[in-house]
């Protein structure tokens, strides 16, 4: 049997040893801005401009982006911004649901609209008495929505047939959640109610400080809400008992997200907040140039939330630092929308998509702007370089031996 020479077992260590250098040198710090310790930049993937305040929050569904913006509800192509459609609804709310092919949406024209979510087209409108600030909810086949007349609104989301409403004590501007065949909204009396979403019947109500404009947030038969008199609460979803509340220094209009046993939400204090989710407890907050209206996404251990300082911020979700932050060219108020690693926002009569991952931006580069392809080419180089090197000694060394005598090949 031919003995192994040595030089052939060194060639492929001496690879392998360059393979993992050049990648540890490459892949780790990519790895870092992935984890977010060093985050890149946004990338504006494009905006639509249609001239008016965008309060409208935007929703993703099979690659479109609708929105509202004035008095016209769009569909906008989420990849490139291109226009698809428009439709006109009166002053638009704040946002809107598209559920089964169909974009349901309050206008400040008392109405209620249903719309053809492929070409625009009016499906029906429901009016009520006064302006419907209040987002929709769909559940089951049935709307819930709430409108200034004081009343909320169970409508047949097929053909906007009332199924029944409940009279509250004023304006309902706070967007119903719908868990488990129960719908929980704020009024402007105060109140936060528990409504059975069969027959609209009272099934509790909880009396805050002042008004609530801040929708619900359902988690764990817990209902997180936001009070004008500056509170966020925490409530039992199944008897309205007070579990927790968390005083803020202003007027809380957010509607609360809750991740990994976190509760994030805004305050008119100009602050974000973190609040342990059992308890109320304070984990982190953080301060910008404005009013925090915003209901904020969180996405892959990132919080994403606009400020009225005209900025979209994104922060590490458990620690509260600052990964980076995107100036608009106006309020935002809009709640965020994360799809595919695209931060979708409206601001100043604009919707802007943002890519805040390496995945959704033009080149995929790591924190020290190294090209992460450069791993493969720059290895092969390497490798090739060893294996060079490694034949050429061993060519080196045959000839040098072929050229002593017997004697001193025995030596040697």
């Amino acid at each position: 049997m031919m003995p192994i020479h040595k030089n052939w077992f060194r060639m492929p260590v001496t690879a392998l040893v360059c393979i993992i250098f050049v990648s540890s040198l490459v892949s780790i710090p990519f790895a870092n801005a992935i984890a977010g310790n060093s985050m890149p930049t946004p990338t504006l993937l494009w905006s639509y401009k249609a001239g008016d305040q965008a309060y409208l929050s935007p929703e993703v569904v099979n690659n479109i982006v609708y929105v509202g913006l004035g008095d016209n509800v769009y569909a906008l192509n989420a990849g490139t911004g291109a226009y698809i459609w428009s439709s006109t609804a009166g002053p638009v709310g704040p946002s809107l649901a598209v559920v089964s092919g169909v974009v349901y949406v309050g206008s400040e024209d008392d109405n209620v609209y249903a719309f053809n979510a492929s070409n625009g087209g009016q499906v029906w409108n429901y009016t009520t008495g006064g302006a419907v600030d209040s987002s929709p909810a769909v559940s089951n086949g049935v709307l819930y929505v709430g409108s200034d007349d004081d009343n909320i609104y169970a409508l047949d989301a097929n053909n906007g047939g009332q199924v029944w409403n409940y009279t509250t004590g004023g304006a309902v501007d706070s967007s119903p959640a719908v868990s488990n065949d129960v719908v929980y909204v704020g009024s402007d009396d105060s109140n936060v109610y528990a409504l059975n979403a069969t027959s609209g019947d009272q099934l509790w109500n909880y009396t805050t400080g002042n008004w609530v404009g801040s929708s619900p947030a359902v988690v764990n038969d817990v209902v997180y809400v936001g009070s004008v008199e500056g509170k966020v609460l925490a409530l039992n979803a199944t008897n309205g008992g007070q579990v927790w509340n968390y005083t803020t220094g202003g007027a809380v209009l957010s509607t609360p997200a809750v991740a990994s046993g976190i509760v994030y939400v805004g305050s008119d204090d100009n602050n974000i907040y973190a609040l342990n989710s059992a308890n109320g407890d304070l984990v982190w907050n953080y301060t910008t140039g404005g009013e925090v209206n915003s209901s904020p996404a969180v996405a892959n251990g990132i919080v994403y939330i606009g400020s009225d300082d005209d900025n979209v911020y994104a922060l590490n979700a458990t620690s509260g630092d600052q990964l980076w932050n995107y100036t608009t060219n106006g309020e935002v108020d809009s709640s965020l929308v994360v799809v595919g690693g695209v931060l979708y926002v409206g601001s100043g009569g604009n919707i802007y998509a943002l890519g805040t991952s390496p995945t959704s931006s033009p080149s995929l580069t790591s924190s020290n702007n190294l090209p992460i392809i450069i791993i493969v080419p720059v290895a092969v180089v390497i490798v090739a370089a060893a294996v060079f090197l490694t034949f050429k000694r061993k060519s080196k060394t045959k000839t040098k031996n072929s050229s002593l005598s017997p004697k001193d090949s025995a030596v040697s």
